[in-house]
């Protein structure tokens, strides 16, 4: 399918949470796929990058009840789960999608000559997650805005889970969201934008939007620079 790609190429990292949260969300998967194939229409083309989510972390924490994982361990398994949920993203999209699943954002020869509107991306190698694999891409193909879709609405000066008087974060600066989430990479960690990705986005002068999967109609208002309930990171 040839489709004249005009408008702003979008970065999205698709949270592995929303995917699979605990079964397959293929309802939610239906939604999202007439939604960037509405997107596609209006000229805009897309980098999927997948999570591994909850199904990397089921598989982290079965492996440590039977034996002694190492942190690569962790992060292999955590890195299959993500190229699971990639392929499983590059089949629904078959019709848009380019057949090649990028699993080295150092490795451009996947990109190469794409007619396709959407790439898909996994997870790379251990000591990175997909956000950071996220703005390696952005980096080399001249993406400035990525959309880090999850289960939350904001980040918070704090965690909810455990803090009542926890604050939503409409916008912040990168040195001051490093301050939330520290430095250090660990496999498995929950956190709303890596450590590691965050220095480097901040490095590269990127915009990342946080917000939640489950509201298109807030997503589509982001990608059209109108207002949004999210956190912007600049």
């Amino acid at each position: 399918m040839k489709i004249r790609k005009s408008k702003e190429r979008m970065l999205i990292s698709l949270g592995g949470s929303l995917l699979v949260p605990g079964e397959i969300d293929w309802k939610f998967v239906k939604r999202f796929k007439q939604f960037i194939i509405k997107h596609i229409r209006q000229g805009y083309s897309f980098i999927l990058v997948t999570g591994g989510g909850k199904t990397a972390r089921k598989y982290i924490e079965a492996a440590s009840q039977v034996s002694k994982i190492t942190d690569d361990d962790s992060d292999w398994l955590g890195i299959h789960a993500t190229r699971m949920n990639a392929h499983f993203i590059r089949t629904v999209f078959r019709s848009y999608a380019h057949p090649r699943i990028n699993t080295n954002p150092h490795n451009l020869e996947d990109f190469y000559g794409v007619k396709e509107p959407i790439l898909v991306a996994a997870g790379w190698r251990p000591g990175f997650s997909t956000d950071y694999d996220a703005v390696l891409l952005g980096k080399y193909l001249d993406v400035k805005r990525i959309i880090n879709l999850s289960d939350i609405d904001y980040v918070c000066d704090k965690d909810p889970k455990k803090y009542a008087d926890a604050k939503k974060i409409k916008n912040i600066s990168w040195k001051e969201f490093r301050k939330i989430v520290g430095d250090t990479w660990q496999p498995g960690m929950s956190a709303p934008f890596d450590p590691v990705a965050s220095k480097l986005a901040q490095a590269e002068g990127m915009e990342v939007a946080i917000m939640s999967g489950h509201n298109l109609e807030n997503i589509k208002n982001y990608i059209a620079h109108e207002d949004f309930i999210g956190t912007v990171i600049k």
